[in-house]
């Protein structure tokens, strides 16, 4: 019976929530975080982290943080990562170091003290662009825009005989394309779990997440999800800064039903040793997210449309959640405007370090925005 958890990243965004909701079913919950500046600015205890977690501040690469994290658990949420498509690229031996060696610290502490599930947090990302469909409904699951493409800023990807094609909700079976090092190493963080939990029999369970947003993202951090970066840029009187021609669509998913797909992978024992997409099936695009954000803050703010791109960037991305439904039990329930409002609600009390436009710079001083 499972009693203890341990979420590793528990003091962040997602892992936050998530103790919330195990402490409201009778769990004890403690977490292992870093409480890394660029997300916790000052390295103190979130006012937000309910105080009946015992917070273990630690680094997910140190085998004695970890083991003493690890001790009376009996199941484990693995969210320790740095998160950031654009950072990455430079940040090689960060984002490598703290995904990778972390999570195999992790499983090697398992080895010798395993528990009764593992649930891992995955990526989107690895997927690069979702599935399109063709005019012969002909479905295209390695769809590439090139660098070429790109800078004649023809935005959409197209057939290989340059005919247009139509974005289709991905699936899990979706081959991986792995277009940044934050995504290999997402990739990587699954695959090892999903290894190792086989391995030695520990119930592992790999969640997908999309684009994860409500209160609590790290506002300063311009590297997190669009919509925090994009409420940092409203908070500070900004428009907000758009990609490409602000057509690309994303799966925008509340953090209350990824919480929920969360508790769930704990209690479905049919879920173990299986890869599930975790979104809200919908796809809005990043301009018309921009719009309803400004609408829902009383900002008279337009987006300024950049005509650039970033490297590693994907053009669409939508959730298939069949096999959440069907193996998990899981409904998505917060409508996306209900959920932007309460994401107003929360940021009229908080206030944002623009540095957008510093990693503007930062992306195009190493040629990775153009």
């Amino acid at each position: 019976m499972i009693r203890r958890v341990l979420i590793t990243g528990g003091a962040g965004f997602i892992g936050s929530h998530l103790a919330d909701e195990l402490l409201a079913r009778g769990l004890s919950v403690r977490a292992l975080d870093s409480l890394h500046p660029q997300v916790h600015g000052e390295r103190t205890r979130p006012a937000y982290l309910a105080r009946e977690v015992e917070l273990v501040v630690g680094d997910v690469r140190d085998p004695v943080a970890v083991r003493r994290a690890l001790e009376g658990v009996d199941a484990v949420y693995h969210f320790a990562a740095r998160v950031g498509v654009g950072q990455s690229m430079y940040e090689v031996t960060e984002y490598t170091s703290v995904n990778n060696v972390g999570t195999a610290v992790l499983l090697e502490a398992l080895i010798e003290r395993p528990v009764q599930r593992l649930v891992v947090a995955s990526s989107m990302s690895l997927y690069g662009e979702g599935l399109y469909r063709g005019a012969d409904e002909q479905v295209h699951t390695n769809v590439v825009r090139t660098s070429t493409q790109l800078l004649r800023g023809e935005w959409e990807p197209h057939a290989p005989d340059g005919s247009a094609l139509v974005p289709v909700p991905t699936p899990e079976s979706k081959s991986p394309t792995l277009a940044s090092i934050y995504a290999l190493s997402k990739y990587d963080q699954e695959r090892m779990c999903m290894m190792m939990g086989a391995a030695y029999k520990i119930p592992t369970v790999a969640l997908r997440f999309f684009n994860v947003y409500g209160p609590r993202q790290a506002l300063s951090n311009p590297y997190t999800g669009v919509l925090a970066i994009f409420a940092a840029r409203f908070l500070n009187n900004k428009p907000p800064l758009v990609f490409e021609d602000g057509l690309q669509r994303r799966d925008f998913v509340h953090v209350k039903d990824v919480v929920a797909a969360c508790r769930l992978a704990l209690e479905v024992e049919e879920a173990a040793g299986d890869v599930i997409n975790i979104g809200s099936g919908q796809a809005f695009t990043v301009v018309e997210v921009a719009n309803r954000m400004a609408r829902v803050l009383g900002k008279s703010i337009a987006p300024e449309i950049t005509g650039s791109y970033r490297v590693g960037d994907i053009r669409h991305c939508t959730a298939d959640i069949g096999r959440a439904r069907r193996v998990l039990g899981y409904r998505p329930s917060v409508d996306f405007d209900a959920g932007l409002g309460e994401l107003a609600e929360w940021l009229t009390s908080q206030q944002a370090t623009d540095r957008v436009e510093t990693m503007r710079a930062e992306l195009a001083s190493r040629g990775l925005s153009l």
